[in-house]
């Protein structure tokens, strides 16, 4: 249900982790069986969950997309997970080259995947981090090396796709809060995640089953939360229209790119961007 994660695997083929089933999710190649294993059990309990998945992607295009037309430049991409195909740098670079991108997660086989993918491109670069300890990630960025990238000074987009999900209640503020109130004038917050409401098709409790195999494989429990436990986050910021809402409803693509695009109201990731004035 996420794109990065808060539990560590430093094997790199031991144990699942959420970056790498949610590759698998995405029909992706850079998983192995455990993440497999994991993913068809999670599929098991909640069928839905790779559509969910396709749509956060959708989400994570049109942002990106709106975020470069509208002059970002700079985008801080929060638990990036595995790249694939139409990522936040390719959406990017599709207004302006030089885009600046740093992805950061805490898995090291997505980070060196990114690396590899990246290899050539000065503007962009992809760093091992752990999203609830951003008192660490700041004093990275403050690093020459880092600061090339991404010069906290200047607009920055934060990007949190799908991934606050694995944050725990008492550590979600103190996750986001750091970063967020770092940012300057004319900087952005996109959030996507998974509402409370997740269609039960199979399975006496197929929610809290699939959570279920998130905390024994990938040792992360899935938090859902409601639009109004999440828009504290946006402390500071104005969200643009249609505010925080189903991701088929927000800016819909011409092509009908979400898989929800014709039931909107089963959707169950909630996606939303806020701007500092």
């Amino acid at each position: 249900m996420g794109g990065g994660e808060t539990g560590r695997d430093t094997s790199g083929s031991g144990r699942a982790t959420v970056a790498r089933i949610y590759d698998y999710f995405l029909g992706g190649t850079y998983n192995f069986p455990a993440d497999r294993e994991a993913g068809d059990r999670i599929i098991h309990a909640v069928p839905e969950t790779p559509t969910i998945a396709r749509a956060n992607r959708m989400f994570l295009r049109r942002a990106v997309r709106k975020l470069a037309t509208l002059g970002f430049r700079q985008f801080l991409d929060m638990g990036s997970g595995i790249p694939t195909e139409g990522n936040v740098h390719e959406i990017a670079e599709q207004v302006d080259p030089r885009s600046r991108v740093l992805y950061i997660d805490i898995d090291p086989v997505a980070v060196m995947v990114s690396n590899e993918m990246l290899v050539g491109n000065p503007y962009c670069r992809a760093i091992v981090g752990d999203l609830t300890r951003p008192d660490e990630l700041l004093e990275a960025l403050r690093q020459p090396d880092l600061a090339e990238i991404i010069d906290l000074t200047q607009p920055t987009a934060l990007l949190y796709f799908s991934v606050l999900q694995s944050v725990p209640e008492d550590q979600l503020h103190r996750a986001v809060e750091p970063i967020r109130n770092e940012l300057p004038a004319s900087s952005a917050l996109a959030i996507s995640h998974i509402g409370p409401t997740i269609i039960d098709t199979a399975g006496a409790d197929p929610v809290n089953d699939g959570i279920g195999v998130y905390r024994t494989h990938a040792a992360t429990h899935i938090t859902l939360r409601s639009a109004e436990q999440l828009l504290p986050l946006f402390d500071g910021f104005t969200l643009m229209e249609p505010g925080l809402t189903r991701s088929s409803d927000w800016h819909p693509d011409a092509n009908n790119e979400d898989p929800y695009h014709e039931q909107p109201e089963r959707s169950p990731m909630l996606c939303g961007i806020g701007l500092r004035r």
